[in-house]
């Protein structure tokens, strides 16, 4: 009887106040930064969002049906969501920016780095130097942002080889129509860097800033560079587009993609990679790996099992 009075009593007050509509969804992802401390460098990894790839259509692989038979291994499907990351790293004296997404050059699913970097309680002005591992939209696309320098006070360093390939009128002229859009999208984001005295191109392997070296792994472009930073005895690899597709490329770092300039070149570099951050077990950051992007390899037969970096609520 007293459960019927409470029933009761919980129908009239409805009637009386109106009944209570469930809390509308969001449909919104959190700010898309991660940090983490590297010796006494602060590293803050930013995604620009993702990009719906058909992987299975664009990696070369080894057997048929193994891309397919991996994703599925790993629970995931086509076309594959992946994550396009830079990383901020502020070694105390410099704040310095690895790649800066591709500023909705592939839709609304990307274009977020900006805003990101702004979350996480920086302002673009204050980036001193922005490095990009090559010169691909979705790397260099966000040097602008409304046709405007992105980072105004920053000095943009590239590698020479890779500047002077896509800078190139002979080159673009002499490459398919279908590829020559690339060159444009890349000669748009640098020359207001070259106009406003901001652009310094670097050379070979060279360190850039302390603490901070450029490491040439040419191939998948013709001067794609990776990013080693190191303090305190601790390393972390910025890797770029040295690997696309972790559920494929961790087994197997044979599987090459049709965005190489020169498969032949980038695989090797890729090998040589992954067995250097297995064996010296150092961090590596990888554009294209799930947001965050930040782990470590360890060998695995043939291949590499990916450690994602265990999560610290440390400041």
């Amino acid at each position: 009887m007293r459960s019927l009075n409470a029933a009761a009593l919980a129908l009239t007050l409805a009637a009386s106040f109106g009944a209570q509509a469930a809390a509308p969804q969001i449909k919104a992802q959190a700010p898309g930064y991660y940090r983490m401390m590297l010796g006494d460098f602060e590293v803050t990894a930013l995604n620009d969002g993702t990009l719906m790839l058909p992987v299975d259509k664009l990696l070369r692989e080894n057997q048929p049906g193994q891309v397919l038979r991996a994703l599925q291994q790993a629970y995931l499907g086509l076309p594959l969501e992946t994550s396009v990351n830079g990383y901020l790293i502020n070694t105390g004296s410099k704040l310095v920016l690895i790649d800066t997404g591709a500023a909705g050059a592939y839709g609304p699913s990307t274009g977020r780095l900006l805003a990101h970097l702004k979350a996480a309680g920086y302002q673009p002005e204050q980036v001193d130097e922005v490095y990009i591992t090559h010169l691909h939209s979705d790397h260099a696309g966000g040097l602008l942002a409304e046709g405007k320098l992105a980072y105004p006070n920053a000095t943009l360093r590239i590698a020479r080889q890779e500047a002077e390939h896509w800078l190139s009128e002979a080159a673009m002229a002499a490459a398919p129509e279908a590829a020559r859009g690339g060159f444009k999208a890349a000669q748009a984001v640098v020359k207001p860097y070259q106009e406003a005295g901001r652009f310094k191109p670097f050379d070979g392997d060279v360190e850039l800033v302390p603490g901070v070296r450029a490491v040439a792994t040419h191939g998948h472009t013709p001067g794609h560079t990776v990013y080693m930073v190191e303090s305190k005895g601790q390393k972390l690899a910025v890797w770029g587009d040295l690997m696309h597709v972790a559920a494929v490329q961790f087994p197997d770092p044979t599987v090459t993609i049709t965005f190489d300039s020169d498969s032949a070149k980038a695989m090797p570099q890729r090998q040589k990679a992954y067995a250097a951050a297995a064996e010296a077990g150092y961090y590596v950051a990888v554009a294209h790996v799930s947001f965050p992007g930040i782990g470590r390899l360890r060998a695995d037969g043939k291949g590499y099992q990916w450690l994602p970096a265990n999560y610290s609520s440390k400041p």
